[in-house]
């Protein structure tokens, strides 16, 4: 948050042990980093899993030297520390009561090595982008979680993930090639580093000197030995990795090791390298029926043996979970009952060996009683369908839930031999307790998860998952010699089990590796060693209904990459969480003050600072718009008041509202002629912070007021008629005083649809015109549905009842136009007319110039991202597409009003641009382009400005 914030920083009533810690970490990090309000200390209590605890101090640590100093005053003040990176965790490890370490936004780096064999990470990378640079050297990292595209390399590592592919062979303990660690007392240690290891010997040869006895006294006990390298021939994230101990003799490979899967309960990880393994380019998939789960693992067993990546398994009930979804085939409504599919996918790096493969895998499954015929596909859009089918099991269940009730994901692995058994008893064991989940799961490593709700409002209930639980348990351990988890780690959740599964020898040498670590427990206190035998049914997450809208969130996380408000205020997780409790504490009553507060402070944190965008739905497992909750809050406080009245003024005078905001700009314009751009700077810094940030303000991208222009129709010169509607933001903002290109847009546009031969139509009564968007942003619904109503009666009319297409120059306009309006309106934004129309009737010469594109919010839920790529990379001899920017965050005035928000969700953009050498950057939304240019170091345009210029 910087200076122009708008809310003061909330302070918490921290006592004792607590107090002392945040007086002290204030010396070492900057106040805005260290979280202690009511609000936002409860947004982080939640992870993915379903638990809560809320922390008391919650601090944004930038780099190890804050780690460290911050490790020892939480020794000095003798106060426990949790280390968090995304939070998607399942099992209840990134929670925590007492002070929660956030590292994320600072701990980006990244660098590929040995020609892609190796590849160093910072904790805060998502595991996504950590392979989207690998990429082009046909790499990636081998741990695949199904979080991958929200979660981050320090839980992926100090969780030990997996996923579908990378089974035993390629997650982090096999793939880790060096690490930085700082211990619970500060110390640093480079694995990689000569220096650094021999000063670590000897500062910490206490640690050194107990991890090698451990060692010793393990191998030469042939029995423990022998236990531990089973466990470890499947999957297993129960407790320790204490294969270290066995796999390697030098005490920096069995500590680097022994940081693997000890979620944070040992150290932090402030950068781990990592061997890369093959990202193939030739995939083929098949979905295989058989009549029987037994049937289905039993198949298994032979596909081990065949060259396959992943084979994932289905029972009836999960595919039945999603049989109704849209795009899914129509033969999964005619299974049997009993039916179990293998999702089996097969790669290559030669066509001619993926045919090999296919051959192979389809001999060995020959005799198999199968439900449908075996079809093998490299085709993408049918394999990818398949893929869909498996990856919408867990949001299908969370998505059809009661409300109030959790989803939860248990996660066991048994030795292959065992699975078709196992598969079976699982069944019965739920349906005993009265379950109806799904099973699914790795079958190729004999790792299945089962899925069902719960409502934990009774003791009733409770009492039923812990029976189902005991009785998993007892399966899984006595009788199968499985793990009780397989790869979302022990955290909460498991604990209390640790000993059953492991043994009490095994266990006892789990706690001499915590002693040795973090001898006072500071670390991440009650996840993996607990010895409270109910410690899996406290703390529980309520879930308490607060909007139709979201209340089918499962707090999973998924959506935070997407959301340009996570790093200053609330991310849409953390928005509904709140929303949660304060709907919560509405309906108790048991804390007035609490509530207040939080009310309050929900209006800048959660409503505020939140752009609305909707992309949030777009990684969202249950398709949970978290903007719409925005828009319908503040419809709830607009309805019926002043701001109603307001709006519906504005909404009848649509025409004189715009001429003023133009003339205001033009005055805003003229002042900055006269007193130059850094004069103009200071005083309107200086304006707004006398006003306490209520005026809006001004930079040097503000937009000059254009000219009230005329709509005269333009004849047609063979490329038929275009009805063009231009958005009340080009009707009044045209460039700003910097840019070097002072032509309007709606001049442009014309331009270039007279090139293109086609007439152009204006709608009657232009001005007063406007699809809704600025009224529905802002909660004024019945306006925006007024001023939707009547352009689509224009419309209808210009367009000869929808046979001519209709052109807008401003894609959120389009978005809320499709949404509205009559079907019969042909709708397209610049980017799609462009591709669909334009470009086959002009003469291109491509720009020998980089340019930059950003797809707006509107555009990218409208699928135009690969075609605005295609018109950009039709136009100029390189294309830059910023990786890690998604919402621009100006969210149509609020970058004037909010520029914390815009700044923020455009941190990274500049790199991204100086990187790739783009010297000019194109959008389709003039406000996006107004902060886009403001924090690039380039001027943004309409992509109409690209055409016009490769066109002339």
């Amino acid at each position: 948050m910087n200076a122009s914030t708008s809310v003061p920083p909330a302070t918490g009533h921290l006592t004792g042990d607590y107090r002392r810690f945040n007086q002290l970490i204030q010396k070492i990090i900057s106040s805005e980093r260290i979280i202690t309000d009511p609000l936002r200390t409860l947004a982080y209590g939640t992870d993915a899993s379903f638990y809560r605890l809320i922390p008391q101090v919650v601090v944004r640590v930038d780099n190890e030297q804050e780690v460290a100093d911050l490790l020892r005053a939480a020794e000095t003040c003798q106060v426990a520390v949790t280390f968090r990176a995304a939070g998607t965790s399942l099992s209840g490890q990134a929670i925590s009561d007492s002070v929660l370490v956030l590292a994320t936004t600072a701990w980006q780096e990244r660098e590929v090595l040995d020609d892609g064999g190796r590849i160093r990470l910072q904790p805060g990378v998502i595991g996504k982008h950590a392979n989207s640079i690998l990429a082009p050297f046909e790499k990636k990292i081998g741990p695949d979680p199904a979080s991958i595209n929200a979660a981050m390399i320090g839980g992926i590592a100090a969780n030990n993930a997996s996923g579908m592919c990378c089974g035993t062979a390629q997650n982090s303990y096999k793939t880790v090639a060096g690490m930085r660690i700082i211990f619970q007392d500060g110390t640093l240690l480079d694995t990689a580093d000569e220096a650094s290891r021999s000063n670590f010997l000897q500062k910490r040869g206490d640690l050194v000197e107990g991890i090698e006895a451990l060692s010793r006294e393990v191998k030469a006990n042939e029995v423990l030995a022998g236990r531990i390298r089973d466990k470890f021939k499947i999957k297993n994230t129960t407790g320790y990795s204490l294969n270290a101990l066995v796999d390697f003799t030098d005490p920096i490979d069995i500590i680097t090791h022994l940081m693997i899967g000890s979620e944070g309960t040992l150290g932090f990880i402030s950068e781990i390298t990592y061997q890369t393994v093959d990202e193939y380019a030739n995939k083929a998939s098949a979905l295989v029926f058989f009549p029987t789960i037994r049937e289905a693992c039993q198949a298994t067993e032979l596909l081990r043996q065949q060259p396959v990546a992943a084979v994932e398994l289905m029972d009836r009930p999960a595919l039945r979970s999603v049989e109704d979804k849209e795009g899914m085939p129509e033969y999964l409504k005619e299974l049997p009952e009993g039916t179990t599919a293998l999702l089996v996918e097969t790669r290559a790096a030669e066509k001619e060996t993926l045919s090999a493969n296919i051959e192979s895998i389809s001999g060995a499954l020959a005799e198999a009683s199968l439900v449908l015929p075996l079809k093998f596909t490299d085709k993408l859009e049918e394999y990818t369908l398949y893929w869909n089918i498996r990856k919408g099991l867990f949001p299908a269940v969370g998505a059809v839930r009661e409300t109030g009730t959790t989803v939860i994901i248990e996660d066991v692995a048994f030795p292959i031999s065992h699975l078709a058994d196992a598969a079976v008893e699982l069944q019965q064991a739920m349906a005993r307790f009265n379950y109806d989940g799904i099973i699914f799961g790795h079958a190729l490593e004999g790792n299945l998860h089962f899925v069902f709700t719960q409502d934990f409002g009774s003791q009733e209930e409770i009492d039923r998952y812990e029976g189902l639980m005991q009785e998993v348990c007892t399966m899984v351990v006595e009788k199968y010699g499985g793990s009780l988890k397989a790869e979302h780690g022990t955290g909460r959740n498991m604990a209390p089990f640790v000993e059953y599964e492991w043994g009490r020898d095994a266990y006892l040498l789990m706690k001499r590796i915590k002693a040795l670590f973090d001898p006072n427990e500071l670390l991440n206190p009650g996840v993996i060693l607990n010895a409270n035998p109910k410690a899996h049914l406290e703390n529980l997450k309520p879930l308490a209904a607060t909007h139709p809208l979201v209340d089918k969130c499962i707090e999973c996380g998924f959506c935070e990459p997407q959301c340009p408000s996570r790093d200053i205020t609330l991310s849409p997780r953390q928005r509904i969480t709140v929303q949660r409790e304060i709907s919560r504490l509405k309906v108790t009553k048991e804390d007035p003050d609490r509530l207040k507060s939080l009310v309050d402070a929900y209006k800048y944190y959660g409503d505020a600072t939140c752009a609305a965008d909707g992309l949030c739905q777009s990684a969202c497992p249950v398709g949970i718009n978290t903007g719409e909750l925005t828009k319908a809050l503040r419809n709830d406080e607009v309805a019926g008041t002043y701001k109603e009245n307001i709006a519906k003024l504005s909404a009848r005078n649509f025409a004189a509202l715009t001429g003023a905001i133009r003339m205001s700009l033009k005055g805003v314009d003229l002042v900055h002629k006269l007193l130059g751009t850094d004069a103009m700077d200071k005083i309107a810094t200086t304006a707004r912070k006398i006003s306490g940030n209520r005026l809006p303000l001004w930079t040097p991208e503000m937009p000059k007021g254009i000219k009230k222009r005329g709509y005269a129709p333009i004849k047609a010169n063979g490329g038929g008629q275009v009805v063009y509607f231009p958005s009340c933001i080009s009707r009044t903002m045209g460039p700003s005083r910097g840019d070097g290109e002072q032509r309007v847009l709606m001049e442009i546009t014309e331009t270039v649809l007279k090139r293109a031969g086609y007439g152009v139509i204006y709608p009657k009564e232009t001005d007063s015109l406007c699809c809704g968007v600025p009224f529905q942003s802002k909660g004024a619904f019945r306006q925006a549905d007024e001023k939707s109503a009547d352009l689509e009666r224009v419309l209808l009319e210009a367009s000869g009842g929808g046979l001519v297409p209709i052109l807008c120059d401003t894609s959120p306009c389009i978005y809320r136009m499709r949404e509205a309006m009559d079907k019969r309106l042909r709708l397209y934004e610049p980017v799609e007319f462009i591709h669909d129309f334009i470009l086959p009737k002009l003469d291109i010469t491509p720009l020998k110039e980089t340019v930059t594109i950003h797809t707006t919010c509107s555009s990218e839920k409208m699928g135009l991202a690969p075609k605005f790529l295609a018109v950009a990379q039709a136009c100029a001899s390189e294309v830059v597409v910023p990786e890690k920017v998604g919402c621009c965050g100006f969210a149509g005035d609020r970058g004037f009003t909010f520029p914390e928000l815009n700044a923020s969700a455009l941190k990274d953009l500049r790199p991204a641009v100086e990187g790739g050498g783009a010297v000019a950057g194109y959008s389709n939304s003039r406000t996006c382009e107004i902060g886009l240019s403001l924090h690039s170091g380039i001027h943004y345009r309409s992509i109409m400005y690209l055409i016009e210029q490769c066109s002339r």
